[in-house]
């Protein structure tokens, strides 16, 4: 990959991806849309409002688009991205491209029906070392996130998250009930399986979800100054888990 970092941290810079998108065209994380559009299908209707988190120089957009989905609002962090896909996408009425923090959503509550984010969280918390837990600056940057998109969602709207991150580590990330949501996990791919879960606003946690979070509680109490977390393998590198 010729755009792989020297260090795995720069993923998580602006300037970074600034001077990537800069050379690289396109590039899909976890696999181009056809191979989860199967599980999309299922929860996302033709007519709903979309918003994609840290969209990137992905095609899903476009390709999205082209399956009949043509309310779809795209935020990231990178103006250069931002720049790039909108003049690219410029004749597709309905899609639209904005510069924006997922930790700070420049939307009114309840604005969108889905809110999707693919790969977006795994580059967030790419220097996590432990499945367990994960750095108090991390904690809160993905805690500031999930509670932005919890207030976008309108009642009964899905946050539809695609990731490498199995069900025991990113359940420990969802599992919460000031979210206001509950949880459906799926998965996809042959050879790596990658996970789609998809979090159903106004509606309760399982109990086995509630457990979950009850154990977390429990956790954080007995360890004073831990912060429970949701992540790969500690042995694991990040880029190893892409579907190139």
């Amino acid at each position: 990959m010729d755009f792989m970092p020297d260090d795995n941290s720069q993923y998580k810079h602006v300037d970074y991806w600034d001077e990537r998108y800069k050379k690289e065209l396109c590039y899909d994380w976890l696999g181009d849309f056809s191979k989860f559009q199967h599980l999309l299908d299922t929860h996302v209707k033709k007519e709903d409002s979309i918003l994609i988190l840290g969209c990137g120089n992905s095609s899903m957009s476009g390709d999205m688009y082209i399956a009949g989905y043509r309310s779809i609002t795209n935020i990231d962090y990178s103006s250069v991205c931002i720049s790039t896909m909108g003049a690219r996408y410029s004749d597709c009425p309905g899609m639209t491209w904005r510069q924006m923090d997922v930790r700070q959503l420049h939307f009114p509550g309840t604005s969108f029906d889905v809110i999707l984010e693919k790969a977006t969280l795994d580059a967030i918390m790419v220097e996590e070392k432990s499945p367990w837990e994960v750095s108090p600056p991390t904690a809160c940057f993905v805690h500031q996130a999930l509670s932005e998109i919890s207030r976008c969602l309108k009642p009964g709207g899905r946050f539809v998250s695609v990731t490498f991150a199995q069900p025991i580590f990113r359940k420990r990330l969802f599992a919460r009930a000031e979210y206001n949501w509950s949880i459906k996990q799926y998965s996809y791919g042959k050879g790596f399986e990658y996970f789609v879960y998809v979090m159903t606003k106004g509606e309760q946690l399982s109990p086995e979800d509630a457990d979950v979070e009850k154990k977390l509680l429990e956790e954080m109490e007995s360890e004073p100054g831990r912060t429970p977390a949701t992540q790969k393998e500690d042995t694991e590198d990040f880029l190893l888990n892409i579907d190139l």
